[in-house]
């Protein structure tokens, strides 16, 4: 995880405003660079000054990467942000933003065309989440953009008249107006031309010429319907493979993530996974288990808010009926003690420990400008619920359970040291594990199941996952999304539907519901009976975040965030 800041501008560099270097620090505290540039003026062309500011987040190689990254040969220029796990379909194993730099300025040719040709073909050829801002000093010409399914922050903002543009993974509010680079594609902006900056930007498509009708950019969906009656079972081969998919994609992601700086204890903790409990995150849970040395223990997240609307329903019962506290009574707190202490039975060689996030409400209102600030340009109350969970679960502080899993009265408080997380988002995506999938099976059967799931799988990169990159990166933490692997992605939508989910059978033998069924049957083969039947819960009612603010619970999820 990286920082990345730029400005290209006809005029004087301003300088990074004090909270937006802080900001950008907070995302890669490893190292702070910065590298300067002039585009001379021609007879056409006004002289251009370009300022470029990384900082970094070493988990990459055997040393810290210092950014922006710059070629000797060329002087050209990389900022950045994210993991390439495969370039080429080969596998990077050390640092990916140095292999990636030797890869852009690899080319023999001098014409801009060509050059054009192979730096967009070599960033088409990368796997994994990314954002960044290349600039070629041979063509004169800055690239930016991120990756296809969007799951890096990268913004940008224009000056009205033409004269400058700038870029940053989080924006300086309120004073300039932001907007999200979308995922639609890779940018260029030609500064050799006769135009003012929006003229001078071109998109070019993820994939060639003719392959435009592939999914998020990945691949063709299946749109095939069963002519028979198929049942998805534990002999279904969909199971095995989707273990396969799922491993060679966790492995990629909990490997060799250097041990993070001055650790505070003895402890050997380089992985946290965000933890409610659920299907999604407790699949990657057990599987990590299976690859992660013994020696490295892994921090099981589950956070939970003081909801005052919830806690005056609360009182309003019965004593006998009242909760434990305002935190124990949360949907994900009671899940998340329920598959902590399963796969305590299933991996019982493993160091697992909870991490009991409690929030109560001042805290978390004490917290929500700034959490407004980094979701900026998103603005919705929904946005914020949210946020609100991934923030105070990114930070990692909360009472620490690993012998018992049981609520105690006054357990250790302690801070995750792990920079990486994992999240289970994007199960539900590719294989039908949201309640629109089962609405749209029931109102129009098959066909209109797949049209919906191809509609959310090509929705992906429209998707908030810059924002949550926002939210999560403020505390120096990088999250990774296994499910979202573009060779798991690809391996879904070329699935047959009935090979995902099954709800033309909805009563299974073992009890498993027919969302994510696949998923379901592969969390009871590897001994996670309790967690296989599991219903679904999004994260900002099993934590209790959404609507926290409201005395009704009336608020619309789309209402803006009022001022404050």
């Amino acid at each position: 995880m990286c920082g990345i800041h730029a400005v290209i501008t006809t005029g004087t560099i301003p300088d990074i405003s004090p909270d937006l270097r802080q900001c950008l620090r907070n995302r890669g505290p490893d190292h702070f660079g910065q590298l300067y540039r002039t585009v001379p003026s021609d007879n056409t062309c006004p002289t251009w000054n370009l300022c470029f500011t990384s900082t970094v987040l070493a988990l990459r190689g055997d040393h810290v990467a210092k950014q922006p990254l710059e070629s000797p040969a060329t002087g050209s220029i990389l900022c950045w942000n994210g993991e390439a796990w495969r370039i080429n379909t080969q596998t990077v194993s050390n640092n990916d933003g140095e292999a990636i730099l030797a890869q852009l300025v690899a080319t023999g040719v001098s014409s801009v065309e060509a050059r054009e040709s192979h730096i967009l073909n070599t960033l088409r050829s990368i796997d994994g989440p990314f954002a960044f801002v290349f600039y070629d000093s041979e063509s004169k010409c800055v690239f930016f953009g991120r990756d296809r399914l969007g799951r890096r922050s990268l913004l940008f903002n224009e000056a009205e008249d033409g004269s400058s543009i700038s870029f940053s993974s989080v924006a300086d509010v309120p004073a300039i107006v932001w907007k999200e680079v979308q995922a639609d594609g890779i940018y260029s902006l030609r500064l050799d031309a006769q135009y003012t900056i929006s003229g001078r930007v071109m998109t070019h498509n993820w994939l060639p010429s003719g392959e435009n009708d592939a999914v998020s950019s990945i691949g063709g969906f299946n749109m095939t319907l069963p002519t028979e009656d198929h049942k998805l079972d534990f002999s279904s081969p969909s199971v095995d493979v989707l273990r396969h998919q799922l491993c060679e994609s966790l492995k990629l992601r909990i490997l060799n993530i250097p041990e993070p700086p001055d650790p505070l204890s003895d402890i050997d903790i380089r992985i946290a996974i965000l933890f409610s409990g659920g299907l999604d995150c407790t699949v990657l849970a057990r599987l990590t288990h299976d690859y992660l040395p013994l020696s490295q223990g892994v921090d099981l997240i589950n956070v939970a808010f003081e909801n005052p609307r919830q806690v005056s329903i609360d009182k309003s019962r019965p004593p006998q009926l009242q909760a434990l506290d305002a935190y124990e009574s949360c949907p994900d707190r009671i899940t998340g003690r329920k598959a902590f202490d399963e796969l305590k039975a299933t991996c019982p060689g493993r160091y697992w420990r909870f991490i009991a996030v409690n929030v109560p409400f001042e805290e978390a209102m004490s917290h929500k400008s700034k959490v407004v600030s980094l979701i900026y340009p998103h603005n919705t109350e929904m946005d914020l619920s949210i946020a609100f969970a991934l923030y105070f679960a990114a930070r990692g502080m909360g009472h620490r359970y690993v012998e018992k899993t049981e609520w105690e009265p006054s357990p250790p408080i302690v801070t995750s040291q792990a920079r990486v997380l994992l999240s289970g988002l994007g199960a539900d995506e590719l294989f039908g594990g949201y309640s629109r999938h089962e609405a749209a099976f029931k109102r129009g059967g098959y066909r209109s199941l797949v049209d919906e799931l191809k509609l959310d799988v090509s929705r992906i990169g429209q998707r908030n996952l810059g924002r949550d990159d926002r939210v999560m990166a403020n505390w120096s933490k990088e999250v990774r999304f296994p499910y979202l692997d573009e060779e798991v992605v690809r391996y879904s939508i070329s699935s047959p539907v009935w090979e995902k989910c099954d709800f033309q059978n909805q009563f299974h033998p073992a009890v498993i519901d027919p969302a994510k069924r696949v998923l379901r049957l592969l969390a009871d083969a590897l001994g996670l009976p309790k967690t296989a039947r599991e219903k679904k819960k999004a994260i900002q009612f099993g934590s209790r975040t959404a609507k926290m603010e409201s005395h009704t619970g009336r608020l619309r999820g789309t209402a803006p965030i009022p001022p404050t």
